[in-house]
């Protein structure tokens, strides 16, 4: 169940979720949250929709008071310097988008689906998040996440499969061809997992940047296997998949 970013978005966005109405984890319970441009998907063990709209504003405003005051954290397409009394969610952005050599904003969809999955996690055992197609999840028991990858053939047609042991996973996905986020590809889906959601958030914008037709889906996957901290990657363009690392991919 993937498609596209946090805080980069138009209104029409919305209409591109239709694959949230995929999901089916009968054990736990949905819940939508929305704040400003923030528009999570949440499964908990009960409805936690007060206490995730209480994270989330928490780490929005860390964020956005650090923009306040550095103007060019939103604006560069580079990794940036930050201050050393930046909060930690900035650090990690930062630090995200220098391994992947993008600006710090392409994980920010990725960090707060962590950070709101992480505070759940005191107050329920599993946990899934998913923020415009980035996912952290915490489960007992195996799920299969369902690929969306707009026209592609394979949308609604693969499942990832996820274990248990896996999890604390986060598993993002960037398009060219898909909503309206940068970048500079033309994947219908990059899809990134990693123990750090942000940095598979950072890695899959990278990665679809290079992928520029069904010819470069080595070049994509090659680009994220190379950096420290990805675990597997899935990239599809058309009827064309390539795929590394610990990854399961299911037909339905």
């Amino acid at each position: 169940m993937w498609a596209m970013k946090d805080m980069k978005k138009t209104s029409n966005m919305y209409e591109e979720r239709k694959y949230r109405g995929w999901v089916k984890h009968r054990d736990l319970v949905p819940f939508n949250v929305m704040v400003e441009e923030t528009d999570l998907m949440i499964l908990c063990d009960t409805d936690l929709s007060v206490k995730a709209t209480e994270f989330i504003k928490k780490h929005r405003k860390q964020i956005k008071d650090y923009i306040f005051h550095h103007k060019g954290f939103a604006e560069s397409l580079k990794p940036l310097k930050i201050s050393h009394n930046a909060p930690q969610i900035v650090k990690d952005m930062a630090k995200a988008s220098s391994s992947a050599d993008v600006g710090p904003m392409a994980s920010v969809a990725g960090v707060m689906a962590e950070y709101v999955g992480k505070d759940l996690l005191n107050l329920s055992s599993q946990v899934i998040v998913e923020n415009g197609g980035d996912i952290f999840i915490k489960s007992d028991k195996e799920r299969l996440m369902g690929i969306y990858a707009g026209k592609s053939p394979f949308t609604g047609k693969l499942d990832m499969k996820i274990k248990p042991e896996q999890t604390p996973l986060g598993i993002c996905t960037s398009s060219g061809t898909v909503g309206h986020s940068l970048s500079y590809g033309k994947a219908d889906a990059v899809i990134t997992i990693s123990k750090t959601t942000a940095l598979a958030d950072a890695v899959a914008t990278a990665a679809g940047n290079v992928v520029k037709s069904a010819h470069d889906i080595q070049k994509g996957v090659d680009f994220a296997r190379n950096i420290d901290g990805i675990d597997g990657v899935v990239v599809i363009v058309g009827d064309k998949i390539g795929a590394w690392g610990n990854v399961e991919l299911t037909g339905k």
